[in-house]
C-alpha cells in the first residue's frame, strides 16, 4: 500500500459518520438507477417484441404513383410545355402481391413475408353483434412473420379448417364466444358462418377486440376481392435495420413501406422520456452523495491543516496532498458503486418476480426487466463524475496550503 493511500485511510476514519452518509447515498443512487433503467428498458423491449409479433417489422401497403401537372403554352411561331411535379398519389392496396413478394425475397435482410387481405365486417353471435376487421391470411406464411402461434390461449392452430377463424380474447368475451362456437360474418349482403378454431391474446386492446383471422380464400369470397391484397407483412433478420430497408424497399417497389419505428414513434418517444426522467430523478441521490463528499473533505481540510503542513515540510508535494484527498473520495466511490451494483441486481431480480397485470399495449402478468451491463456502466460513470467533481475543490484547496501560512495562522 502506498503512503498516500495509507494516509487517506487514516483521514477517512476521522469522519466515519459523514463518509457513511456519502457511501449510503452512492449505494442508493447506483442501485436505484440500475433498477429504473432495467424496468423501463424491459417494458420497452417487451413492447417492441409485441409489436413485431403482431404487425411485423415492416408493412408494405398502398401503391404509389408520381403525379405531374402539365401546362401547354403556345405563341406565335413557338410552342412549349411546362411540367410540374406535385407529389405522389396513393392507390389503395397492392394490385400484384405476388410480384411484390418475389421482389421482397431478393432483399438480404428479409426472412419471411405474409400477404394479408383486410376489410370491415360485422360479427354476429347468439348474444351480440360487433363491428370488426377480418384478416385473410395464409396461416403457414403468417406464423413466420408474427408471434401468433405463441399468442394462442385456447385451441390450436392445427385445428384451422376452411371455415375456421381465430378471434381475440377480448372480442370473445365481449360477444360471449367460446372455443368451437359458431358465428356469422356479414358485409354488403354477404353472410358466412365460421367456427372458432382458436382464441389468441396479444395484450394489445386495439388488436384483440377487432381482428378476426380467416383463410385467404374465404376472405376473398366474403369481401368480394378475388385479386390483390391490403398489405404484405415482412419479417426481418435484423429488426434494427427496418428504417433503412423500408426506405430502400419504397424506392424499388413503388409502394408505401412503413417500418415498426415509424409506426410506433409515439410510444417509443414515451418510453425514452420515461427512461430519461427516471434517470434524472434517481440521480438526486448521487448528487447528494457528491455534496456530502464535498462537505466532508472540506471539513477534513480545515481540521487537518497542521497534519498537511507537516506532510508538506516532510517533502510531500502538492500533487501528493491532492492525491491523498482524492484517494478518500475514490475509496468511498469504489465501495459505494460495488455495493450499489449488487443492490441494483438484487432489487431488479426481486422486481422481476413481482406479479402485475397489464393489458392494453402488451400482455404481461409480471414485471418485465432488461438485464444489461450498460445500465451498471452508466450508473458507475454517473456516480464517478459527480463524486470526483465534488472532491476536486477540497483536494485542490488542501494542496495549496503552505506550511509557513499554517505556522503563522494565516492559512485560508
Amino acid at each position: 500500500m502506498s503512503p498516500n493511500l495509507r494516509i487517506a485511510f487514516r483521514f477517512l476514519t476521522a469522519k466515519k459518520r459523514a463518509m457513511l452518509m456519502s457511501l449510503s447515498c452512492i449505494v442508493l443512487g447506483v442501485g436505484l438507477f440500475v433498477v429504473t433503467q432495467a424496468t423501463t428498458s424491459g417494458f420497452e423491449g417487451f413492447f417492441i417484441k409485441t409489436i413485431l409479433g403482431t404487425n411485423g417489422a415492416i408493412l408494405v401497403q398502398d401503391q404509389m404513383q408520381d403525379t405531374i401537372r402539365s401546362m401547354a403554352v403556345s405563341g406565335e411561331g413557338s410552342r412549349f410545355e411546362i411540367r410540374q411535379r406535385e407529389g405522389r398519389k396513393y392507390i389503395e392496396g397492392i394490385p400484384e402481391p405476388k410480384l411484390v413478394v418475389d421482389a421482397l425475397s431478393k432483399f438480404s435482410n428479409v426472412s419471411a413475408t405474409s400477404t394479408v387481405l383486410t376489410g370491415g365486417v360485422t360479427i354476429r353471435s347468439s348474444f351480440q353483434r360487433e363491428a370488426v376487421k377480418v384478416y385473410g391470411v395464409n396461416l403457414t406464411d403468417h406464423v413466420k412473420v408474427s408471434d401468433l402461434r405463441n399468442q394462442i390461449v385456447a385451441g390450436t392452430l392445427e385445428a384451422f379448417p376452411i371455415n375456421g377463424a381465430l378471434i381475440g380474447k377480448e372480442l370473445s368475451e365481449r360477444i360471449q364466444l367460446a372455443l368451437g362456437d359458431s358465428f356469422i360474418l356479414e358485409t354488403e349482403g354477404q353472410r358466412r358462418r365460421f367456427r372458432v378454431s382458436a382464441i389468441y391474446e396479444t395484450g394489445v386492446s386495439d388488436i384483440d377486440r377487432v381482428r378476426v383471422y380467416i383463410n385467404m380464400g374465404e376472405a376473398r369470397s366474403l369481401l368480394k376481392k378475388p385479386t390483390g391484397a391490403s398489405f404484405i407483412q415482412v419479417n426481418l433478420l435484423d429488426k434494427d435495420r427496418a428504417e433503412e430497408d423500408a426506405a430502400h424497399m419504397e424506392d424499388v417497389l413503388h409502394h408505401s413501406v412503413r417500418s415498426w419505428q415509424y409506426r410506433e414513434k409515439t410510444w417509443l418517444n414515451v418510453f425514452l422520456a420515461l427512461r430519461i426522467s427516471s434517470a434524472i430523478t434517481v440521480s438526486v441521490f448521487t448528487l447528494i452523495a457528491g455534496l456530502a463528499m464535498f462537505n466532508t473533505l472540506a471539513m477534513i481540510v480545515m481540521e487537518k491543516t497542521k497534519e498537511i503542513a507537516i506532510l508538506r515540510s516532510m517533502g510531500y508535494t502538492r500533487k501528493d496532498i491532492s492525491q491523498i484527498f482524492l484517494w478518500q473520495a475514490g475509496i468511498v466511490l469504489v465501495l459505494g458503486t460495488c455495493a450499489g451494483c449488487l443492490l441494483g441486481a438484487g432489487i431488479t431480480f426481486g422486481v422481476s418476480r413481482m406479479p402485475i397485470h397489464i393489458r392494453g399495449i402488451f400482455s404481461t402478468d409480471t414485471f418485465i426487466v432488461a438485464w444489461s451491463v450498460w445500465h451498471y456502466v452508466a450508473a458507475v460513470i454517473m456516480a464517478t463524475i459527480m463524486v470526483m467533481l465534488a472532491s476536486f475543490v477540497p483536494a485542490r484547496r488542501a494542496a495549496l496550503l503552505e506550511p509557513g501560512d499554517v505556522i503563522r495562522g494565516t492559512a485560508q
